[in-house]
């Protein structure tokens, strides 16, 4: 598997590119495995894994075989690729990039030839696989974007649009409107949109609908959030489609949440799947998705997040404030493309110390430095723990009976921090992401 990770690691290190021309030759190449089984895509700017991983479930529980794609990882490159919840083998996934790399190798014959993106890679791996392993359905997690990212080569039957705020606005567009353009590329023609947007960006995913002759679901609207009840580790809802109410229990925590099965449910009920009280409550209990409001420990509680925008730390701070409690500590470590300054306001209004550290992640880590001078704008203090581990188990050894420790501002940070708690020998993904700090 050495060689194989050398190679992809050299891939990911180039960064990505937008466009489909890559990924379309090399689809058509390995036979277009795309076309061979049923399919349904998710986007948005937060929420899109979250949606993707309830799809899953509940899809399994109707008795489908289920694949599913997703990205980044957690801590192994193989949980990104998955049937009925089981990861890609490391010998399944080797013999899948190989043959890629051998269908890579007659494509350099052609005039203009460009090679394959990391991403574009491992999504047609994943295609690959699924149609390899005769799966009925798969569900499919935008990289970034919609319109022109790798995923959007496959013929969705319905497509997801969770929300759209601003994010990655030097390659998507400075503005809520022109991202949401970009999202609404995987609107497919006669097909069906879902989607929990709001403001400018619903505005422009009606527009695409009407002009692609797609049904459009909004939560809101087609889909109605009747209920939401937080309880225990999880919430209570109830969820109207058409006449149709779903309610039960999910053990994901955050209102965002529900906004999100609601998606999936609207997505389900779209292409003609019905879902009996039973297999709902059963496809709902067998939901695990870590870092996503996670409490990894009770005293003193800590909760593992990993909001990587604006937005979804507003969100995670509304989500916070709803516990009871003395002093909330953070853990925090961003990755340098997002607006470090909103993000850091958001949280700052609840915190009473704030640890800055940085995740090991391709040098995408933000400057501790320049996070300690954002924190102090907002008259509060910020020590630097740069390792991790050693600033999460700071702001556990500095928590009090009654407080919080909160680790939070990227999917990295967090896979850092919950090997604290989560030993594995799933070493694929750490020496996959991690990179000698200079």
């Amino acid at each position: 598997m050495g060689n194989i990770i050398e190679y992809l690691f050299a891939l990911k290190k180039s960064g990505a590119k937008l466009g489909l021309e890559r990924v379309v030759k090399l689809a058509a190449e390995v036979g277009n495995p795309q076309n061979n089984y049923r399919t349904i895509l998710i986007g948005g700017t937060s929420g899109k894994g979250s949606t993707t991983v309830i799809l899953d479930s509940l899809l399994q529980e109707s008795g489908l075989v289920v694949g599913r794609y997703t990205s980044p990882h957690l801590r192994d490159l193989r949980e990104r690729i998955t049937i009925d919840g089981e990861k890609i083998s490391e010998q399944e996934l080797e013999q899948t990039i190989i043959d890629i790399k051998e269908a890579i190798a007659r494509m350099q014959k052609q005039e203009n030839f460009e090679h394959p993106t990391f991403f574009e890679i491992m999504s047609i791996a994943a295609f690959i696989y699924f149609q390899k392993k005769k799966v009925d359905i798969a569900v499919l997690e935008v990289g970034l974007g919609g319109r022109l990212d790798a995923t959007n080569i496959c013929k969705a039957e319905a497509s997801i649009v969770t929300n759209v705020s601003l994010e990655h606005t030097r390659i998507l567009g400075g503005t809520v409107a022109k991202i949401a353009y970009e999202k609404a590329g995987i609107i497919k023609e006669n097909g069906v949109l879902i989607s929990a947007a709001k403001g400018d960006a619903i505005e422009v995913l009606e527009r695409v609908s009407r002009e692609r002759n797609s049904k459009l679901m909004r939560v809101g609207r087609e889909i109605l959030i009747k209920k939401i009840e937080r309880s225990g580790n999880g919430q209570k809802f109830s969820i109207e489609i058409n006449g149709n109410d779903y309610s039960g229990f999910i053990s994901l925590l955050g209102a965002y949440q529900i906004e999100n099965l609601a998606c999936a449910l609207g997505a389900i009920h779209a292409i003609g799947i019905e879902i009996s009280d039973e297999t709902l409550e059963q496809g709902l209990s067998r939901i695990n998705w870590p870092g996503r409001m996670e409490i990894v420990q009770e005293e003193p509680m800590v909760i593992l997040d990993c909001a990587k925008d604006a937005d979804a730390m507003k969100k995670l701070r509304g989500e916070v404030e709803l516990f009871e409690y003395k002093k909330l500590i953070v853990v925090l470590g961003i990755s340098s493309d997002k607006n470090l300054e909103e993000m850091v306001g958001e949280i700052a209004k609840i915190s009473d110390q704030i640890i800055i550290t940085a995740h090991k992640v391709m040098d995408r880590a933000a400057d501790p430095k320049l996070l300690v001078q954002i924190v102090e704008k907002h008259s509060k203090k910020g020590i630097i723990v740069e390792d991790v581990k050693k600033a999460t188990k700071k702001a556990v050894e500095m928590a009090e009976t009654g407080d919080i420790v909160l680790v939070t501002g990227s999917l990295f940070t967090v896979a850092e921090a919950r090997e604290i708690w989560h030993q594995d020998d799933a070493k694929l993904g750490r020496e996959f992401n991690e990179v000698p700090r200079k």
